[in-house]
């Protein structure tokens, strides 16, 4: 079974072919090392990065068995440019696909930690989407939902969740708020660089490799983001307040 993993939430946009949980094949924009670009980019580069991928890999799309994209929390722009672009090989070919979350997948990369693992990524003024999670080897648990809150007020109750113990915070949020972690937390924190760690495309394709083992494919109209508050043009346009 292969599955192609897609995400454009975050500022690195990237995707992966993975097979039985061997990465076959992955590209990302920009490369490790490059600096990040706003989310907005990803809508040139997806299908670029789609057909590189599948190009390594020496396949092609009406060959793979599933798509696992990122619906988010997440840049509003990213995630809707990643979902149309999966709804649009969707309705082209009918592969299934399901939607993960981008703080869970993000947890799915550390392989090599065990521990609590902290999750955020950067939701601007000095905000953060954010999960806690426990990891033991491939088994992950999460110890709170998704949420947004003020970056000071996630690692003061982080410290408290945790009780003492150390925690690996991930994500590219961790770039903006490294100091702020290490202040409330002092020793018991961890960071990880995000080119330390493998795309996160790839823990999604992992993860929905495992998630299409065991359970159909939602109908397509289910495939919806996850915003965690409203997208600025709806509030711009008052909808937010009916």
């Amino acid at each position: 079974m292969r599955i192609l993993g897609i995400d454009t939430a975050t500022s690195t946009a990237s995707v992966a072919l993975v097979e039985r949980g061997r990465a076959i094949a992955e590209a990302q924009f920009p490369e490790k090392g490059e600096v990040p670009v706003s989310p907005s980019n990803h809508v040139e580069i997806l299908l670029p990065l789609i057909a590189s991928v599948l190009r390594r890999a020496g396949t092609d799309i009406t060959e793979i068995a599933g798509i696992a994209v990122s619906i988010g929390p997440g840049s509003f722009t990213g995630i809707r440019i990643g979902l149309s672009t999966v709804k649009g090989l969707v309705y082209g070919t009918s592969i299934p696909a399901i939607g993960l979350s981008t703080l869970h997948g993000n947890v799915a990369r550390a392989t090599a930690f065990d521990g609590f693992i902290c999750s955020l990524i950067d939701a601007r003024n000095n905000e953060v989407y954010a999960a806690l999670f426990t990891k033991t080897g491939s088994t992950i648990n999460r110890v709170t939902q998704d949420i947004l809150i003020p970056a000071a007020k996630l690692f003061e109750s982080v410290g408290r969740l945790t009780s003492g113990n150390r925690c690996l915070f991930l994500g590219d949020g961790v770039r903006l708020h490294r100091r702020l972690i290490e202040t409330c937390l002092g020793g018991k924190a961890e960071t990880a660089t995000e080119d330390s760690l493998p795309p996160l495309a790839t823990a999604l394709a992992r993860m929905g490799e495992q998630t299409f083992a065991q359970i159909e494919a939602p109908a397509l109209a289910q495939l919806e983001p996850i915003y965690l508050r409203r997208p600025y043009y709806e509030l711009a346009s008052g909808m937010a307040l009916k």
